[in-house]
């Protein structure tokens, strides 16, 4: 009986120990596991890290060192193409634009909309190579609610059929026998408060533009002399070959062109009109760089025309619509707007009559044309209807004395007035 106790406790002791080497090794495969999928999680994770490259903001002008991220033109998850448009930082001058460098998927973004960022600065992340592509949902991976046929009914919709519809008004009720209800509520009438004006931030640009006008004000010694000019001649000369110059030459014949052109001669005539002071120093100029306003959502930008004095009307013409075009694009650059040597501001083509420009530092004058109007004129002696416009020239009186000023003005009035005057300039 003994002999039989001890056999039996030592097969309980046996199969305990079977039992817990099993857990053990259970427990051992189990913890193998977890550790094997920790490290591939973790090899995938910085294998993700190693194949993202970080985007900085791009040197902007040797003058720019920060901007303001306007605006992203791709969220996190999108694909992007080399050179593609990810975001536009907005500066004091330009927008400046920031391309992909790489082809990708963006898988962070390292700056807000309306945040200051500087040149250097890490912008965003992307992960090189192909972006995945989106697989197309099949109808087993659809929701359930959307498996349902359209002729089921919503659930809010759904009425319970168990429940009694509403009683009938009766015949007494519908006659106003019934009882007499309370009358008309009356409604409260709630006090609104006014609404407040919207408010929006002033643009890099915009303060800019405020920035050097005032500051155009308070250094200049700004003055301005008027003329009227005869436009008959030039309107004559426009209209018999606008279309002409159009067919051939693939360009507008405008009334900038003719004043751009009468400006560069007379600048040559006067050359202290082109000059600016810099310093005690006065740096007068063999050359006609023209700035020439133009008028964008944004602002006024002024691009400039380089060495208009070497140009006829037509390659005037060109530029200056060539440059306009870049400028209501937004793809001007910070070059295409320095080192002006006079400019030119045509507020006639908004209607404009009458105005006083403001010098374009560190310019010595500027030139306002103005709409044109019919006005009566006397010409030998007879009242007669010309059409006129009314020029306008601001300069800076510590440079130019009264006398330059005047006879530019009037150089330019008798160029417009007869254009073949142009063909005879001794410069």
């Amino acid at each position: 009986m003994l002999s039989k106790r001890i056999v039996a406790v030592a097969r309980r002791r046996a199969l305990s120990g079977r039992i817990h080497s099993q857990n053990t090794a259970t427990s051992l495969s189990k913890a193998w596991n977890t550790v094997g999928t920790q490290l591939a999680r973790s090899q995938f994770h910085s294998s993700r890290l190693i194949q993202a490259e970080v985007v900085k903001v791009p040197q902007m002008a040797e003058s720019i060192s920060e901007g303001t991220l306007k605006s992203w033109s791709k969220k996190v998850g999108d694909a992007v193409e080399a050179d593609e448009e990810v975001a536009t930082i907005e500066t004091d001058k330009i927008d400046v634009t920031v391309n992909a460098p790489v082809s990708g998927t963006i898988v962070e973004l390292l700056a807000n909309e309306e945040d200051t960022v500087v040149v250097g600065q890490d912008l965003l992340k992307i992960e090189a190579g192909a972006a995945p592509s989106k697989p197309s949902e099949s109808p087993e991976e659809l929701p359930p609610s959307s498996k349902k046929g359209d002729s089921e009914e919503p659930v809010d919709q759904q009425v319970d059929k168990s429940t009694p519809p509403p009683p009938q008004p009766s015949a007494v009720d519908k006659r106003g026998g019934g009882v007499p209800s309370d009358g008309p509520k009356e409604e409260k009438k709630e006090l609104k408060e006014d609404p407040k004006p919207p408010l929006r931030k002033r643009s890099r640009m915009r303060l800019r533009i405020a920035e050097r006008l005032k500051e155009s004000q308070n250094a200049a010694a700004s003055l301005t002399t008027f003329n009227e000019i005869d436009m008959s001649a030039l309107m004559d000369m426009r209209k018999k070959y606008k279309d002409e110059v159009l067919k051939e030459h693939d360009v507008k014949l405008g009334f900038m062109s003719a004043f751009a052109r009468a400006c560069t001669l007379a600048l040559q005539e006067l050359p202290a009109v082109n000059a600016s002071i810099e310093g005690d120093e006065i740096v007068y100029r063999d050359f006609v760089d023209l700035s020439v306003a133009v008028a964008t959502p944004k602002g006024l930008v002024t691009p400039v025309v380089r060495n208009a004095e070497s140009m006829g009307f037509l390659q005037i013409e060109k530029e200056i619509a060539a440059m306009g075009k870049k400028a209501k694009d937004g793809k001007l650059s910070l070059e295409d707007m320095t080192g002006g040597t006079f400019t030119i501001s045509n507020g006639g083509v908004f209607g404009s009559l009458f105005g006083t420009p403001i010098i374009n530092l560190p310019q010595s004058a500027v030139l306002g044309m103005h709409t044109i109007k019919e006005r009566p004129v006397v010409v030998n002696g007879q009242i007669v209807i010309r059409p006129i416009m009314i020029v306008a020239l601001t300069y800076d009186h510590r440079l130019l004395d009264g006398r330059d000023a005047v006879t530019f003005l009037v150089k330019v009035k008798e160029y417009i007035e007869d254009p073949r005057k142009m063909l005879l300039a001794p410069v």
